[in-house]
């Protein structure tokens, strides 16, 4: 029975959701075509109202997504900044080919990890672009190789260090010898994966030698602090440093290449900046946080967006 002078069903409500947080449609504009096309006139107050009804109703979703991240053996990582009530907040990305979550937080760092109820406990791979927060905790680390060749081109183009040439050759070599194996992956004892390492630590020696400190001014007074480094040096220390966490792809089949996946999850939130410039109340991050994070999980398992929506409204 219609108790109201207007009722309206689990499709129009699932439409406006999707229009909403997965096109990204602002709110005037999704009643505009609501009016435009079905001659309704819907407040943005009530589309408020379904966006968090499907939000309450998420919640053991959400959840579920959590755990069966916990439960995975590789996980990619991801974050971007996004303003909340005219502040700079952070949003996390956590992603897998079939899941992913994300959460809006004020921090960067260590604390908002902890936050997310994921890292601390997770134990498998985690795949990120080295942001150094991620390596205060304890599961075993890989670095995303497409940022590495990206800072290797800039030096190659835009100062001409040849030794960044061939090591840009070497990782895509690398990678190919990996994939081009049924067990997509070298044995670490191997001939060709010991070749590969003496090559990659030579040519970290060449840039090195290439790319030396500046020597101190007689008689100039030491500052305090870390003295700054070219941006060549500070890569070269970083790929030394870290050699193992850059080349775990070779020996793990497990361990991508690169952070490409996190990259692709994150990404829509530069659009949805674009679009709406923040979050301009105090729960709309973590709404959209949430919505957003099963909107994404649907069709990485083949899922209709739309369908899925209206499912969450319990039809």
């Amino acid at each position: 029975a219609v108790k109201t002078s207007a009722q309206y069903g689990s499709h129009i409500k699932s439409l406006l959701v999707y229009l909403n947080q997965y096109q990204l449609l602002p709110y005037e504009r999704t009643c505009q075509l609501v009016e435009d096309l079905f001659s309704r006139t819907i407040s943005q107050g009530t589309l408020d109202n379904w966006i968090e009804e499907c939000f309450s109703n998420l919640e053991s979703t959400e959840a579920e997504i959590r755990q069966a991240l916990l439960a995975s053996p590789v996980v990619h990582f991801d974050e971007t900044g996004i303003r909340k009530m005219g502040k700079l907040h952070w949003l996390h990305a956590v992603g897998t080919e079939r899941l992913t979550f994300y959460e809006l937080h004020a921090r960067r760092g260590k604390e908002a990890m902890l936050d997310m109820g994921i890292l601390e406990h997770f134990t498998g791979w985690a795949v990120h672009d080295h942001w150094k927060s991620y390596f205060t905790l304890g599961c075993p680390h890989a670095l995303c190789n497409a940022h590495h060749l990206r800072e290797l081109i800039y030096l190659v183009e835009q100062e001409e260090q040849a030794w960044a040439r061939s090591l840009i050759d070497l990782l895509l070599e690398a990678k190919a010898a990996s994939e081009a194996l049924p067990e997509n992956c070298l044995a670490q004892d191997s001939v060709q994966c010991q070749a590969i390492y003496l090559r990659y630590d030579t040519l970290i020696q060449t840039g090195l030698a290439q790319n030396l400190p500046p020597p101190a001014a007689i008689g100039q007074k030491k500052k305090r602090g870390r003295p700054k480094q070219s941006k060549a040096k500070n890569l070269l220390d970083r790929l030394q440093e870290f050699k193992e966490n850059v080349l775990a792809f070779l020996t793990d089949p497990l361990v991508p290449f690169d952070n490409n996946l996190g990259e692709r999850d994150i990404r829509m939130a530069k659009t949805k900046q674009k679009i709406s410039g923040c979050f301009r109340g105090s729960e709309g991050g973590t709404v959209f946080a949430r919505i957003r994070g099963y909107l994404s999980t649907l069709p990485k398992n083949d899922h209709n967006i739309l369908a899925g929506i209206q499912s969450a409204f319990g039809k």
